[in-house]
């Protein structure tokens, strides 16, 4: 092999490697040197998301099952206040699960609604019947959809076993509660967060770059390769 082959072929290995430093998902936290704001316990590595779920899951139970409590006396639609019923019940009992988790790993949690969410108890003590039926469905369905992309998210990538398990079940609470609120033909789609397009949620995901670097690096490395195989096709 000649030095201008020679130099090609390193060219070639070169952004292959790029192309593979780049595109790999990020390192998995590990007991040995785990990341800042990650604690060893006995049930696996606990990281920031794992203890932000707990808080979301806690601050949801602590405006929710009061407003489902409150769909009994001022909710017009006999619906809505079965509705408010089962999501308050449900609650409390995701409330005390939340509260165990959170003790056997050491993660302290609010016990007070935030400011948003006494804003929107505040919105619904002042409403009656059918504008009562509204605004409770409108900002629960949107607050379900939150919470709901942060638990299976956390569902799908936590390293610890006790948060895997109430992942589990917080996430079938959500969606149950946000198939409740549907039923009541009061949800407007419209107005809800979009999701996310595929490039971003994908880039998101992986930490990776935006796409038009990735296709950069691949175009580089595939006419490197082109010019070696060239070269050995055709020596000179």
């Amino acid at each position: 092999m000649d030095i201008r082959l020679a130099r090609t072929a390193a060219v070639t290995a070169l952004a292959a490697l790029a192309v593979a430093v780049v595109l790999a998902p990020p390192p998995a936290a590990h007991a040995e040197g785990l990341e800042p704001g990650w604690t060893v316990t006995e049930f696996g590595p606990l990281g920031p998301a794992d203890r932000d779920l707990l808080v979301r899951v806690r601050l949801a139970g602590l405006w929710e099952a009061p407003a489902g409590k409150q769909a009994q006396d001022r909710a017009r639609s006999e619906k809505v206040k079965e509705i408010g019923h089962h999501i308050s019940g449900e609650h409390i009992a995701l409330d005390a699960e939340v509260l165990k988790v959170a003790d056997r790993l050491g993660v302290p949690l609010p016990d007070r609604p935030n400011a948003e969410q006494q804003g929107w108890l505040d919105e619904l003590n002042g409403l009656r019947g059918a504008a009562w039926d509204n605004v409770f469905t409108a900002r629960l369905r949107v607050a379900h959809g939150k919470v709901f992309s942060v638990v299976a998210a956390v569902r799908a990538g936590t390293r610890n076993e006790v948060i895997r398990e109430f992942a589990q079940q917080a996430v079938t609470i959500v969606m149950r509660h946000m198939t409740y609120l549907e039923s009541t033909g009061l949800v407007d789609y419209t107005s809800l967060p979009a999701p996310p397009t595929p490039v971003a949620a994908a880039a998101r995901r992986t930490g990776g770059p935006p796409a038009p670097l990735i296709w950069l690096i691949l175009a580089a490395a595939l006419a490197a390769g082109a010019v070696t195989a060239a070269r050995i096709r055709h020596p000179r």
